[in-house]
C-alpha cells in the first residue's frame, strides 16, 4: 500500500503562470498531467471538472459516481479521488487555491456554495440537456481567458468562475430535496460551524455534547440542524467523518489495524472493530481485503 499523494496546484502550472489558478481542457489535462493523476490522490486546492463527452466512473472518498456527458464534479481540498474514463472523454477542468478564493471572493466563503459546504452533500451535479450548453459556454470562456494575456485577466476569470459557482449552486439546490424548506437554508451556517469543529476534533472528541457546548447550543438544537439540512443526526456526522478517515488510513497507510485504531482515538481495538462494522457492515480487515485494488 502506498501513502496518499497530495498534489499542489503549482505541479500543474507553467513557470510564468498564475500558480493560484489553473484551467485546461480535460483532454490536455489528462495528457500533460498523467504522471500526477494516474493513481488515487488528494489535492490542496478546490477542483471543478465538467464532462461534455464520454463515460466512466469517478471515485471520491469511497463513493463511486457515474461519469457521462453533463457530469459536473466539485471537490474540496483533502478529498481522495481517482477515475476511470473512456478514450473519447472531453470536457474542462479548473482548480483554484484558498488564496485565490480569499483574494477575489472576499465577501464569501467557499462553504457558502453548497457543494463545498458539507461532506454530507454529493459531489456530482448532473447538468440537464436544457442547461448543458450554458454551462459549457462558461467553461470554454474560462479556459480561453486563462490562455490569454489581456488586461484584468484574473478579474475576468473571477467573474466567470463566480457565474459557474452561483449557477451550479442554484441548480444544486433545485435538485436536492433536503433543501425544499427555507428553514434548511437558515441552518446551513450553523452546520458549517459544526462540521469545521468536527474536522478539528473528531479524533479526540466523538460526543454530540462536546460540539453542542462549543457552539453554545443544546444537543437537541444541534440535532435539529443536522436533521433539517442533511437528514441525519449530529452523531452520524461525527461517525461518518471518523469512518472516512478510517477507510483512508486502512487503504493508503501501511500500518497495523491496531495502530490505526489508536491513531483514530480508540483506546481498544475491539471497540474500533465494532464501531467500524456497525457503520459499514464490514470489519476493518474485511474492508481492507475488498479495497486492496486502491
Amino acid at each position: 500500500m502506498n501513502p496518499i499523494t497530495v498534489l499542489h496546484i503549482d505541479q500543474f502550472q507553467q513557470l510564468d503562470s498564475n500558480i493560484e489558478f489553473y484551467c485546461n481542457t480535460l483532454q490536455n489535462h489528462l495528457k500533460e498531467s498523467h504522471k500526477h493523476i494516474e493513481r488515487a490522490h488528494r489535492h490542496n486546492f478546490y477542483l471543478v471538472v465538467y464532462f461534455t463527452q464520454g463515460s466512466g466512473s469517478h471515485d471520491i472518498d469511497f463513493n463511486t459516481y457515474d461519469v457521462k456527458s453533463g457530469s459536473l464534479f466539485f471537490m474540496s481540498p483533502g478529498q481522495v479521488h481517482s477515475w476511470q474514463l473512456s478514450v473519447d472523454i472531453e470536457g474542462y477542468i479548473f482548480f483554484f487555491s484558498q488564496s485565490f478564493f480569499d483574494l477575489y471572493f472576499a465577501d464569501l466563503k467557499a462553504k457558502d456554495f453548497p457543494f463545498f459546504g458539507s461532506i454530507g452533500f454529493p459531489r456530482l451535479l448532473q447538468i440537464s440537456d436544457t442547461d448543458f450548453s450554458e454551462m459549457k459556454h462558461y467553461f470554454e470562456a474560462i479556459w480561453r481567458e486563462h490562455q490569454d494575456t489581456k488586461i484584468l485577466k484574473n478579474h475576468m476569470i473571477r467573474n466567470l468562475v463566480s457565474s459557474v459557482l452561483i449557477r451550479s449552486s442554484r441548480l444544486f439546490l433545485e435538485q436536492e430535496k433536503t433543501f425544499s424548506r427555507q428553514s434548511s437554508l437558515s441552518y446551513l451556517t450553523r452546520l458549517h460551524d459544526f462540521e469545521n469543529l468536527v474536522e478539528q476534533h473528531f479524533i479526540s472528541e466523538k460526543t454530540v455534547q462536546f460540539y453542542a457546548d462549543q457552539l453554545q447550543i443544546s444537543t437537541k438544537h444541534l440535532n435539529r440542524i443536522s436533521q433539517s439540512v442533511l437528514g441525519v443526526k449530529a452523531s452520524e456526522i461525527i461517525s461518518k467523518r471518523t469512518i472516512l478517515e478510517a477507510k483512508r488510513m486502512l487503504v493508503y497507510l501501511d500500518e497495523s489495524l491496531v495502530d490505526i485504531a489508536f491513531r483514530l482515538g480508540f483506546s481498544e481495538y475491539p471497540y474500533f472493530t465494532r464501531f467500524f462494522k456497525k457503520q459499514t457492515g464490514l470489519t476493518p480487515s474485511e474492508f481492507l481485503m475488498l479495497n486492496r485494488k486502491h
